[in-house]
């Protein structure tokens, strides 16, 4: 017979000692450091806020404590169910999380809550004032949401915990008390809710608002940028000297005014969801949320319920209803990245979307009205596609109403100069260096590549410069090595060159891409090393060929 003091980690945790799987109460476990659990909530607070990030976590927790019910309701022949439901604060111990001492009250304190416990060493508080400093409330969400969950899943029933006092703001300790839902007061109901997935829709509008002010700011700081790396800038953000680049803002611009389906297309990296979001800004849905999800980056699995939602009991973990993305969406502009992506069984499902404007969840019978414009992108030829019967051909034409085409950057190439000057202000500003600009071997150099991962590439490379350059402005040596390396352009520019400055560059260039070596060079370029030798030395290159 077990009982709650009889919990004893020796025999509930197993383990090869030559390393592998690790097992609590028969379920696999994972040793996190608590160091990595305090960044993570660090990184959510930066990302997302405040609320949002509690939200996640205090869910979090929830289903862990919920899972920890549901495996300890037989991992143990309990004598009965009493010391099962007791035995929650128990194991939250035994995993590391925190020291619990229970409270009994006597009849002179009044009524007895359901639960009530006072918390030593509690991971979180402690890792908050790490991370974040003293906090104005109190910080154990995972491990208020653990105790909700067991105690949820062991009574059948919402009970819900929430902390009197912390040590994360202040407190000499942590007190949680929990009671049903039923019996918490109204003056309590707004911290409950972050226990419902609803949270996150009653935060949507402030971290939309948020979101807003912070593009406000970033537009305004990109504006300066401009101003001080001599760039003129787009109203949007938006950099394009090249007519093809303009035609597809312009293009972009006009698809802003009406509520039609978008197929953006183009390499990976040209900037497809910055053309999205100027669709968005510049439409009437503005005010709205702009969501947006890599489809590539979904498994299949979880997609639907991503996309769709999911009703609580629909599968394992799903302890709540939880809108997807077409309802986070609704009134805005929801985003779907690498469309080509989605799996054949998922496409159906997203035209049915699509065409009745509504979205049933995982798990629901119903069907749920939502107001959404849709943009989709692609890197993938969808025409191509849907040829090889990879992608729906009634799918595509219903996402390709208006199709844009972002040209890759080696097609742009009077807008290479213009953009590297702005990545190279705002790398500067973010570094905190104090590089004014590019040399002119420099930007030659860039003018020369061909730049395969187009801007993304460019912003990387220039990143890079800014970090490893030693004096006020960029030198072709600080640029990685295969934009160093690349030969000239044989597209004439304003001022051709002769054929003679052509060979010169391009011969030198080889020889730099084969690190100096003559043999090499020669073989590559079909002339021999006494040929090659005699036009090193005219160029005055003997001494240093690199």
């Amino acid at each position: 017979m077990a009982t709650r003091m009889e919990l004893d980690l020796r025999e509930l945790l197993s383990f090869d000692p030559q390393g592998g799987l690790i097992h609590f109460a028969g379920q696999r476990v994972l040793l996190l450091d608590p160091v990595v659990l305090g960044l993570l909530r660090k990184e959510l607070i930066s990302t997302v806020g405040m609320t949002a990030a509690r939200g996640m976590l205090t869910r979090l927790g929830f289903a862990h404590g919920w899972r920890t019910a549901e495996t300890m309701k037989t991992a143990f022949p309990w004598e009965d169910e009493s010391q099962w439901r007791r035995a929650g604060g128990r194991l939250h111990a035994l995993q590391g999380q925190v020291v619990m001492e229970r409270v009994e009250r006597g009849a002179e304190d009044g009524p007895e809550p359901f639960a009530e416990a006072l918390w030593h060493d509690s991971y979180e508080a402690q890792q908050h004032l790490l991370h974040l400093g003293k906090a104005e409330e109190p910080v154990c969400w995972a491990l208020t949401g653990f105790a909700s969950g067991y105690m949820s899943y062991c009574n059948g029933k919402p009970v819900y915990c929430l902390e009197t006092r912390c040590v994360g703001k202040g407190d000499p300790v942590c007190q949680v008390i929990g009671k049903p839902e039923e019996e918490w007061s109204a003056e309590c109901k707004e911290a409950l809710r972050f226990y419902e997935t609803q949270c996150m829709e009653g935060a949507l509008a402030q971290v939309t608002e948020a979101l807003k002010q912070a593009e406000r700011k970033l537009r305004a700081k990109r504006q300066t940028l401009a101003r001080v790396s001599g760039v003129p800038e787009d109203p949007a953000g938006m950099l394009a000297r090249t007519e093809a680049m303009q035609q597809v803002l312009n293009l972009a611009r006009r698809a802003a005014k009406v509520d039609s389906t978008v197929l953006i297309t183009g390499e990976s990296g040209v900037g497809k969801e910055r053309i999205a979001r100027l669709i968005h800004e510049e439409s009437g849905r503005a005010h709205k949320a702009f969501v947006a999800v890599n489809c590539a980056a979904v498994t299949e699995s979880l997609l639907e319920s991503e996309l769709f939602g999911h009703t609580k009991g629909a599968f394992t973990g799903a302890t709540h209803d939880r809108p997807g993305l077409f309802e986070a969406a609704h009134g805005g502009t929801l985003f779907l990245d690498e469309v080509g992506e989605v799996p054949p069984a998922m496409q159906a499902k997203l035209l049915r979307a699509l065409q009745e404007k509504e979205v049933r969840r995982v798990g629901e019978n119903q069907s749920r009205k939502v107001d959404v414009r849709v943009v989709a992108a692609t890197n993938r030829n969808l025409a191509a596609e849907v040829i090889a019967g990879r992608f729906r051909q009634d799918l595509y034409y219903r996402l390709r109403v208006i199709e844009l085409r972002v040209p890759p950057l080696r097609e742009r190439r009077d807008d290479i100069l213009p953009l590297a000057r702005m990545l190279l202000a705002e790398a500067t500003e973010r570094l905190g260096r104090r590089v004014t600009g590019l040399s002119p071997e420099a930007a030659d150099q860039l003018l020369r590549y061909s730049w395969p991962g187009n801007v993304r590439e460019l912003s990387n490379a220039l990143e890079r410069a800014v970090a490893l350059c030693e004096g006020s402005r960029v030198e072709k040596d600080d640029l990685p090595e295969e934009v160093r390396a690349a030969p000239p352009s044989l597209l004439p520019g304003e001022s051709p060159r002769t054929l003679e400055e052509m060979e010169r560059e391009y011969i030198l260039a080889v020889l730099a891409r084969n690190g100096g070596n003559r043999a090499r060079t020669a073989e590559q370029l079909a002339i021999g090393v006494a040929t090659l030798y005699r036009k090193l030395k005219q160029y005055g290159e003997l001494e240093h060929p690199n």
